[in-house]
Parts: C-alpha cells; structure tokens; sequence
C-alpha cells in the first residue's frame, strides 16, 4: 500500500477509501500494516526503518499519531446469527476498548458508540483511524438478506460519514460497495477495484519488475512464472501478478496451483451455469485462446444475486479474481494458467455435454480437449 497516497487523504474530505480484491491478494496484510503505522499503541518506527516508506516525507508527521480502531467484519459476522446480533457485539467489542483506555471522562451515553468517539475526541483532539477488514462479508453470505444488508450500510454510515472524529477510514473487501438502485449509504468512499485501480494499480498485486527481482532472489524461472501467474492487468503499470501464488511459488520452490486452495471451484461453477445470453460460449472461447471478451461493467449490481445478463457474471468473475479486465478495450480474459486449471476443473464437474465429458476425459491442453 502507497502510504503516501493516504497520508495525502487524511484529515481531508477524501479520507475515505474502499479497496477490493480477490482473496489472498494481500488486503488484510495491508490493513494490519496500516494500523501499525498509524495507531498510537504501537512504536514501529523501527519495524518500518528498512522500507521504502520510511524515506518519504509524510512518514513520521503521521507515524503512530492516531487512535485506530481494526474491525474485521468476518469475525463479528462469525461469532452472530443475525445482523442486530453482529452489530451489537461489535459495538460492545469496541466500546469495551474505548472505555477502558478512558475511563475518566463524562460520556453523555456510554452505550452509544457514535457518541462515546465523539466525547472522546472533544477531550483529547486525537482522531481515528478506522480500517475495516473484510468489510463486505455481509453481501456474500447473507446474500439474500435486503434489510439486513441496509442495516449494515445505515450503521457504517451513522458512524463515519461527515464525523470530525475520522482521520481516516480505509476499507477492504472482494466486492465494491453496494448500491441500491442509485442510492448508497456509503457514497463518501473513493473507491479502487479490479475494474478501476486508478493510482493504487501498483499495489493490487506483485509487478512485472517485482517477480523478475523475487525469481532471480529465489532461482526460479521468469518465464514458467509468468505463464502461470500473470495476466491481472493494469492500464497504468501494465502486468500484475497474484501475489499469493507467486509467493507460495517461490518459498516452496515449485510451480502449481496455490489460488485455488482459498476457495472451491463450487462458486465459478454456479456462475457458468447461469448461462446468460451465452455466457458458456464465451467462456469456451476464452479457454480456447481468445484473448478478450467485450463486457458492460456498467449494470452490476455489487452484489452475489443481482444478474439480469451475461455482462453481470463476468463482471463478478472479474471481482473474484476468475478473469482479468482492460479497461481501455472494456474486455475480459482469462488471466493465466492456474485460473484456465480452475475452469477446466469446474467445468469438467458440470453438466456441459460434450465439452464437460472431453475435459473429463482429457487434462491436456484445452485447444486438443476441444478437438476430441
């Protein structure tokens, strides 16, 4: 993460910033990251010493200046059954934390954590620094939850927009922010995604220049590494590699799937079988070798249910890392080998006809799968 970037924002009116990326891509390394840098319970001047970061300007203005406050959203999520359940305890969780750091001030309702920030703040003048982690779990797993999901909107927004409390709030998640119809509760963010990474580009994954260093630290293959986990293209910096892959290649010396083992194909497998408007034709094509597949991002809904055509799924698949986006051509493909290995493997467990009884009988090349 470009530390710089959100010393710029901070104590600014564009202090929010809302990052989504597939998993494993390095988010939740980076908010903790963050919170070390900025929160005022840490001394990390040293850890941060030998790094780039530390060269720039704005470093130690904002080092370890900050009340933080780490929420990840799939934890509270994990431990409740409902939304009210979740909100409650997180709530709770970080009042807990608020009061025992001060616990001699007059609070006009220690109950209520809006309030409770601001009494803090009206004391001491330090800000926070919010870093939400996981943030869109809601979306993903109570996918059909309308008022629940409003209720998770309504409650981040009571507690961060227009706040003279917020320095900053830097938020993390695999989906945008959801929007119901053109409303949302949440449109003080910036937001930076797969399909729009702006300044950020460089840091949604590992550069081509970067996995040139690490194959040469590491004695490993430049070329065999890039056909296997390159192809998250940028406009601005050109090539991004996954990050989790390509370290996993790296400290096991060996070339193989690493992405998948963050999640099953279960999930590429249901959005294929929608088969909107010929959504398995295009598929088909792009693991035979056509590199690239016009698609509207416009209409998706930032959400796991919401499809009305083909452009909807693979505007998801691109979100969840399944298929790489140019935004100059307003085309998709598949990015590299290890993610055609994930649909060949989906789509041999699917009912395709012959397509799936060909991948079922050959794990050759797609090209000789589709001539059998």
């Amino acid at each position: 993460m470009n530390y710089r970037n959100c010393n710029k924002i901070i104590n600014t009116q564009q202090r929010y910033i809302c990052i989504s990326r597939p998993r494993r891509f390095g988010k939740s390394v980076t908010a903790n990251m963050l919170a070390a840098y900025y929160s005022r319970g840490c001394d990390s001047d040293e850890m941060f010493a030998p790094f780039e970061v530390s060269g720039i300007d704005s470093f130690h203005q904002h080092l370890n200046r900050y009340n933080v406050i780490s929420l990840n959203m799939q934890e509270f999520l994990s431990q409740t059954h409902d939304m009210s359940g979740m909100l409650d305890l997180l709530k709770k969780s970080v009042l807990w934390d608020l009061l025992e750091a001060y616990p001699d001030y007059r609070y006009f309702d220690s109950t209520n954590l809006t309030r409770t920030m601001q009494d803090i703040y009206n004391n001491v003048k330090i800000p926070y620094v919010v870093i939400i982690d996981e943030w869109d779990c809601i979306f993903r797993e109570f996918t059909s939850g309308t008022e629940s999901q409003k209720l998770y909107l309504d409650f981040l927004r009571d507690l961060l927009k227009d706040k003279e409390y917020i320095a900053l709030c830097y938020m993390t998640g695999i989906l945008p922010i959801k929007k119901y119809g053109t409303h949302s509760a949440l449109n003080m963010f910036d937001e930076f995604s797969m399909t729009f990474a702006g300044p950020l580009a460089q840091y949604v994954g590992f550069t081509e220049g970067e996995v040139k260093d690490l194959c040469a630290a590491y004695q490993m293959d430049f070329e065999e590494t890039k056909q296997r986990y390159d192809g998250y293209f940028m406009e601005e910096v050109g090539s991004i590699y996954n990050p989790r892959s390509v370290v996993s290649a790296m400290q096991f010396h060996r070339f193989q799937n690493y992405w998948n083992q963050t999640e099953t194909f279960e999930a590429l497998r249901t959005y294929i079988d929608m088969n909107f408007d010929g959504l398995k034709d295009a598929i088909i094509e792009m693991m035979n070798g056509k590199d690239g597949i016009p698609v509207d991002i416009r209409s998706f809904s930032n959400d796991m249910v919401t499809f009305h055509s083909r452009d909807d799924v693979l505007t998801l698949l691109v979100h969840l890392g399944y298929l790489g986006y140019r935004s100059e051509t307003g085309e998709v493909f598949i990015p590299n080998q290890e993610i055609l290995n994930e649909y060949i493997t989906a789509i041999s467990n699917s009912d395709w006809g012959e397509v799936s009884q060909a991948l079922r009988a050959s794990r050759n090349t797609f090209r000789h799968i589709i001539s059998v």
